[in-house]
């Protein structure tokens, strides 16, 4: 394991000669500076992990030293010297004596992590900082790492998305309400959050509501909240999501799951911003921006009567976001950064995938889109027998793949113009050149294979096939196909799979009640990018 490599930098030799025997006792590899232009030069050429710096120094002083490391807008051009520091977000202990806590408080408001007086420096106290420093940065970076890989790399590079991403980097700043639709599992949430994070309200929270993992009766409850005695078990006022998420944005999963009653409510809320909860007669104002998913058509809904027309004309923009064999270009990048991260999670290292084994992914159908994929590659982590994913440690149902249509009727298999893009990027990934990796013979085979089957004939099958599999076990097939158990349950009596119906309502499963989070990472409850 790599030592943690600390720069210290301080123009009395005592001290120096002090500390390089404390830190170098702790394991550290430590690096020494007589004053703050030597600290700057050695910034330049090398990241350190932390960085223990005095403040009063002849020459160039900690604070300067300080504002040029961090590049702070403060600092000042240095005399003779030229170079960018390497060490900007490296957290950096600052030095002071008793006359100079003025200057350690300027320090901390430029960018400098903790300070300590030097009189009074306890050994045990200066390590507890400097490793308390060193876990901040760590959580730090972790975070943005998350936050650059979940809404840059999930969100592809691919045509189909790039214009999503640009038309959110246009209404973003906006207060207009936003309609997210598609299949589930495709990254609707994963847009939401991106829309959010990129809005005025970035600061402020943002709130969800499945308004399909709660009950009907509880969903305006949940959103709306209630005053003592609204009913039976109302003890005391509860505020709902809104008022909650004031000044923030509300992210209203499945909307299309809701009931007329809701829906007049709502209506309220989206035009007025206006809310009156449960038991109350007065109507409270709330300062929200409104985002919303479904993965169901509300034009035909709407036809139905089953939703409001008028709710529907409250989004300003609707946006469809693609399925994943739509856009087969992200899909290399995609799985790989999967595999990584259940890599990670499991404490295995892995290569990548075998030519095979992503000739496989690539002329997989994918009806379960990303939350599929999630779920096929943290499989592989498990199962995989080497470093390298060959097709034998794929699952199944990848193997024996589900042909679906595409929406403009193709099958997914043969959309050459994606797939011969995805078979690019992936040799691009094992270092081989266009043609190399791929079969083409293997695409148009499965394009005829797909060809004899309807979309409702191949998701039957591919149920029924999962039913088997688990012996009609629906917790554990919904959790294959990552679908809730109610829409398992819905579409087993629609297909009339009659051996797999519970015996009460005629295949209403007793699980109804129950969350069906949709999106890249529908595990992490904390961070629902849930559609």
């Amino acid at each position: 394991m790599a030592k943690i490599s600390v720069l210290l930098v301080d123009d009395d030799l005592e001290h120096r000669t002090a500390f390089s025997f404390i830190f170098k006792d702790w394991g550290y590899d430590l690096t020494m500076a007589k004053d703050g232009f030597e600290a700057v030069k050695l910034c330049v050429k090398k990241r350190f992990d932390a960085i223990v710096m005095d403040i009063k120094m002849d020459g160039l002083d900690g604070l300067q030293a300080l504002a040029f490391i961090k590049k702070n807008e403060r600092a000042e051009p240095i005399s003779g010297f030229k170079g960018e520091s390497m060490n900007a977000q490296t957290p950096v202990i600052m030095l002071t004596g008793y006359a100079t806590v003025k200057d350690a408080v300027q320090a901390m408001k430029d960018g400098a992590y903790d300070f300590l007086i030097k009189g009074d420096v306890e050994i045990d106290i200066l390590r507890l900082k400097i490793n308390n420093a060193l876990e901040h940065h760590k959580l730090k970076e972790a975070k943005e790492a998350s936050i650059i890989g979940e809404q840059n790399l999930i969100m592809g590079r691919s045509p189909a998305f790039r214009k999503i991403v640009e038309l959110v980097e246009r209404i973003a700043p906006s207060m207009a309400n936003v309609l997210l639709t598609g299949e589930s599992g495709v990254g609707k949430e994963v847009v939401a959050r991106l829309i959010w994070s990129k809005s005025p309200r970035a600061n402020q929270l943002f709130a969800t509501c499945n308004c399909s993992a709660v009950s009907k009766e509880t969903v305006e409850d949940s959103l709306f909240g209630h005053r003592k005695g609204a009913f039976t078990g109302a003890v005391t006022d509860r505020q709902g999501i809104l008022k909650s998420a004031e000044g923030g944005t509300v992210f209203l999963d499945e909307i299309g799951e809701t009931t007329p009653q809701f829906q007049t409510k709502l209506l309220r809320a989206l035009q007025e911003r206006e809310i009156q909860p449960l038991g109350s007669d007065q109507a409270e104002k709330v300062d929200v921006r409104f985002l919303a998913a479904t993965n169901v058509d509300l034009e035909t809904v709407i036809q139905s009567g089953k939703f409001r027309e008028d709710i529907y004309h409250r989004f300003t923009f609707k946006i469809r976001v693609p399925s994943l064999r739509e856009r087969l270009e992200d899909l290399p990048e995609l799985a790989n950064y999967y595999l990584q991260r259940y890599a990670m999670r499991n404490g295995r290292e892995v290569a990548g995938f075998s030519p095979a084994a992503m000739d496989i992914l690539l002329n997989h159908s994918w009806p379960g889109n990303i939350r599929e994929l999630q779920n096929a590659m943290e499989y592989v982590v498990v199962m995989m027998a080497s470093d390298q994913v060959t097709e034998t440690d794929l699952p199944e149902s990848l193997t024996t793949p589900v042909y679906h249509k595409l929406p403009h009727g193709t099958q997914a298999a043969a959309n050459p113009a994606a797939t011969q893009a995805a078979n690019q990027t992936a040799n691009q990934a094992h270092g081989h050149t266009a043609g190399q990796a791929t079969d083409p013979a293997a695409g148009q085979a499965a394009g005829h294979a797909g060809e004899a089957l309807s979309l409702k004939e191949a998701e039957k099958n591919h149920i029924l096939s999962v039913l088997e599999k688990t012996h009609g076990v629906k917790k554990k097939a919904a959790d294959m196909l990552r679908i809730s158990r109610k829409t398992l349950s819905e579409k087993i009596k629609a297909y009339q799979l009659t051996q797999y119906m519970s015996a009460k309502d005629g295949g209403a499963d007793e699980d109804e009640g129950e969350a069906d989070f949709d999106g890249p990472d529908d595990e992490l409850p904390e961070h629902p990018l849930r559609h």
